[in-house]
């Protein structure tokens, strides 16, 4: 990472005391490995692989995050199995929405900040920190979203420091890094509107995990059936929406088995209901 004056040792900038935040240490020591920049008046990006529909919702045991496969660059299917939810630590998942590149390594950076924090201080970051720290990440990228290359991601976590118990809590960003705490569920990316929708009707509180989960693929199909940069479930390659839950016990994807089996119970239910089920009375 850092330069060093003898192949093989570490820097001075190593043994320092310093900041507990990873992004600082790189802001300060090596800054051309952060993607910031200053936007060239009158210039957009070139064109780059976009990620789609990401959803959060809370449930009984914690909260779930799910993400449709596809990524566009354009008209274009850019690619059609994109991972789009990933573990952040052991209790928070992050969802990205919006150019792929820039998403993925923000991503990256933001899996060793927190694991920085950790060892630094002693102790995890608070969820709520968690959630302040990458609106800061984000926020450093508005330079790129001003030509286009936007990430906007969702954060979900189970607080474990929560009064009465720990509790499912879903975070979204806007472009510019402000933060906003959702109660129930969420959805990003240019499906949300669709899955939005779809939620409102299917969602209720202290759900099961299979009723989450089937809620959620539901609304994947709906924001697929209406929006084309979102991918439904592809049963001819066998191509099924990321779920994963975090619950006390930490992280879990669940298996492809697991979202197969439930994402061809939506197929099946939409050959009777192909706008979906009713919202319960």
């Amino acid at each position: 990472m850092a330069a060093s004056d003898h192949e093989g040792r570490l820097g001075e900038e190593f043994f320092t005391p310093g900041t507990s935040s990873f992004t600082e240490f790189l802001a300060a020591h090596r800054p051309e490995l952060l993607a910031t920049g200053t936007p060239h008046r009158g210039v957009r990006a070139p064109e780059a692989p976009h990620g789609t529909t990401i959803l959060a919702l809370t449930y009984g045991d914690g909260v779930l995050v799910a993400g449709d496969r596809r990524a566009t660059m354009g008209n274009l299917i850019a690619q059609r199995d994109l991972e789009k939810v990933l573990p952040a630590d052991d209790h928070t998942a992050i969802a990205i929405a919006g150019t792929v590149g820039i998403a993925l390594e923000m991503v990256r950076l933001y899996q060793v900040e927190l694991a920085h924090f950790e060892k630094i201080e002693g102790i995890p970051m608070t969820l709520t920190a968690k959630a302040t720290r990458l609106a800061a990440m984000i926020r450093q990228n508005l330079a790129q979203a001003m030509q286009g290359l936007a990430v906007v991601p969702l954060l979900a976590g189970y607080d474990t420091t929560a009064p009465g118990g720990g509790r499912g809590r879903v975070f979204s960003f806007d472009a510019a890094g402000g933060r906003y705490e959702k109660s129930a569920f969420h959805a990003e990316g240019s499906g949300s509107p669709y899955a939005r929708g779809a939620l409102k009707k299917l969602y209720r509180p202290g759900m099961a995990r299979d009723e989450a989960v089937l809620a959620a693929l539901e609304a994947l199909y709906d924001a697929a059936e209406d929006d084309s940069a979102t991918g439904g479930p592809d049963v001819a390659r066998r191509i099924f929406p990321v779920v994963s839950v975090i619950t006390e016990d930490g992280y879990e994807r669940l298996t492809e088995t697991d979202v197969r089996r439930l994402s061809l119970t939506v197929v099946e239910r939409r050959r009777s209901r192909p706008d979906g089920p009713n919202a319960p009375v």
